[in-house]
């Protein structure tokens, strides 16, 4: 008896964690989805239930995406972080495959990584003087290019590590048999490690994409109006009057559901590259 219900508050517990981190996983997105379709007279009244409470209307969603800034700033995130994530990916795969595959002597690779790793938490905030003043000469500044390569370089270290730990849980001896047969290490590479480590290969690009995407501070302080990115435009809705919160609500959901659609798509692939070689038997 004392057993069961040791189980039963357990559950009881559980059950509880589960519904508070799932109501402040899923409250930000129900607070903007609310504010985006109130009228702004309802926003300073505690109403949550459309129809009962307050009367939804969609007037700010097409007086958002009637925007030409909100439109231009959808299109600069996407170009910004797809090249982005191309970018890193294309950068990082190579050298991930080369501290998993090659043993370097002067420096060891697990320093390599533990360098690689510092850069990843490095906050931008360092280094965003000295990258203002290397764009301003390069004439990069408020350019879509400009953010890329930047991005870019803050997602690399991200990519390597990850793709070298993918290269170093595939079985070395396929490659192998490849070279015995005849390929080249650059042969083996392409035609045997990255068909292999292509579940690692989206899933990275994915992660790459969403650091990209909601990069603020870089988007921040090196654009001005042709280049400026969606997070930079859902701080800009605030008003003489105030934060304007129903505009608010519709940049952030416009700026959530992309890259929430693409991981929603991609969810096989992000799920079995993030989990490839945790499990060895």
């Amino acid at each position: 008896m004392v057993g069961r219900r040791t189980t039963l508050w357990g559950q009881l517990i559980s059950f509880a964690l589960i519904a508070v981190v799932l109501i402040w996983v899923v409250f930000p997105f129900y607070w903007a989805l609310i504010n985006s379709i109130k009228k702004p007279a309802d926003t300073f009244v505690l109403s949550w239930i459309p129809w009962l409470q307050f009367q939804p209307t969609l007037e700010h969603w097409r007086l958002e995406l009637g925007t030409r800034e909100i439109r231009q700033a959808m299109f600069n995130s996407t170009v910004i972080s797809v090249g982005a994530a191309l970018l890193a990916l294309l950068l990082g795969t190579p050298a991930g495959y080369a501290l998993a595959r090659f043993r370097y002597q002067r420096v060891s690779n697990d320093s390599l990584l533990t360098w690689f790793l510092s850069q990843r938490v490095l906050p931008p905030v360092v280094v965003v003087v000295p990258l203002f003043l290397i764009m301003r000469s390069l004439n990069l500044i408020d350019t879509q290019l400009g953010l890329i390569l930047l991005n870019a370089t803050f997602t690399l270290p991200l990519a390597v590590i990850i793709m070298s730990q993918m290269f170093a849980d595939l079985p070395q001896e396929l490659e192998e048999a490849a070279l015995v047969d005849g390929a080249n290490r650059w042969q083996s590479f392409v035609r045997i490690a990255l068909p292999l480590a292509a579940p690692g290969l989206v899933a990275t690009w994915i992660l790459c994409l969403a650091f990209s995407w909601n990069e603020f501070l870089l988007a921040l302080a090196l654009t001005t109006k042709d280049a400026i990115p969606m997070p930079v435009i859902i701080a800009g809705a605030e008003h003489t009057r105030g934060v304007q919160f129903w505009f608010v609500g519709v940049r952030v959901l416009l700026t959530m559901l992309p890259p929430t659609l693409l991981a929603l798509f991609a969810q096989r692939y992000l799920v079995r590259g993030l989990t490839l070689g945790a499990v060895k038997g």
